[in-house]
């Protein structure tokens, strides 16, 4: 079995999955306009919620959000499945690929052999594509590599499988149906108006209210848990924000280009602006993490160096709860 799929590098797993499935179905859509159109530009923090013995941090929504989202404003049919089964998942994957569908897997990341062992760690919302299976292998086409790569049938149950947390059991996705067309102004629109709705939220946990929040806590952790905890903490968020695909810098040059895109599209000048204006923010998000990543390693020490981050992260906050006020006003 081995379907004639198209694989595109992308730089986050989920919207290059999106990306690819809709361009072998034969729908043109790129990376930041599935991105932009799914909300995947988000920020929350979970203290409740330990992930490698750190608060819970994610610059994205929920695995398999993005691109719900997505389908529902383009009227599109997918179709999910989860497992409790190991062999009911292989054997419904192995009948998607003889009928010639390309399927979307949500995966762990720990146990994908084909991953460098420091991008090796335990997070259960990595997505790829299985295209195909030869003898006791499976075609993979992983978005974030630059090539298509094999998994064999005990690798993969294994990181379908995966435990911990937001455990994915076999979660599996294809298409169904497609729409004869798609209003591809009104999905941007609905698009724009949910991230700015996410990211302005009256509520702690959710968008800049939560950025503050754990601004705030950065400023108070070295005194209440001790640096190597705070370093520890620091360095889930970074991670989350840099190396995963939560994609916190990254995503604010995804949706800069995604409103670039929009703007041109829909010849809305204004858009464009905002465009160039997360871009700089995208910027202040890498320095915050090239900071941060300097504590990690020792490089910079005391007190003192805690409050700035924290100084930065609250101006982050600050920008960027203006820059939706704005969007939200354009659209």
């Amino acid at each position: 079995m081995n379907i004639d799929f198209e694989h595109r590098q992308s730089a986050h797993c989920e919207n290059g999955v999106i990306s690819n499935l809709l361009n072998h179905h034969g729908i043109r859509l790129s990376e930041p306009m599935a991105f932009g159109i799914g909300s995947g530009l988000f920020f929350v923090y979970l203290p409740f919620l330990k992930v490698n013995f750190a608060p819970g941090f994610s610059y994205r929504p929920m695995p398999g959000k993005i691109f719900r989202r997505l389908a529902k404003r383009l009227g599109i049919a997918v179709k999910h499945q989860r497992f409790s089964s190991p062999q009911r998942a292989m054997a419904v994957l192995d009948k998607k690929l003889q009928q010639g569908i390309p399927v979307g897997l949500q995966v762990g990341v720990y146990h994908l052999t084909y991953f460098p062992d420091e991008y090796r760690f335990h997070f259960n919302a990595h997505n790829l594509v299985v295209y195909g299976k030869q003898g006791n292998e499976y075609l993979i086409s992983d978005p974030v590599m630059d090539g298509t790569t094999r998994l064999t049938v005990q690798d993969l149950i294994r990181v379908r499988f995966a435990k911990g947390a937001l455990p994915p059991k076999g979660h599996l996705y294809y298409l169904e149906r497609l729409p004869d067309n798609y209003e591809l102004e009104k999905a941007i629109t609905q698009g724009i108006r949910q991230t700015c709705n996410d990211m302005l939220a009256p509520v702690p946990i959710v968008g800049v209210q939560a950025m503050k929040w754990v601004a705030r806590n950065i400023r108070k952790w070295p005194l209440s848990i001790g640096t190597k905890k705070t370093n520890h903490y620091l360095a889930q968020l970074v991670r989350m924000q840099e190396e995963i695909g939560t994609g916190g810098g990254g995503f604010r040059f995804i949706y800069a280009a995604f409103l670039q895109e929009a703007g041109t599209l829909l010849n809305r000048p204004e858009l464009i602006q905002r465009s160039e204006e997360m871009t700089t923010i995208g910027d202040a998000w890498r320095d915050f993490a090239l900071d941060i990543s300097r504590i990690y390693k020792n490089r910079k020490s005391g007190l003192d160096i805690y409050e700035k981050l924290s100084d930065q992260l609250a101006a982050l906050a600050d920008r960027e709860k203006q820059f939706f006020l704005r969007l939200k006003k354009n659209i």
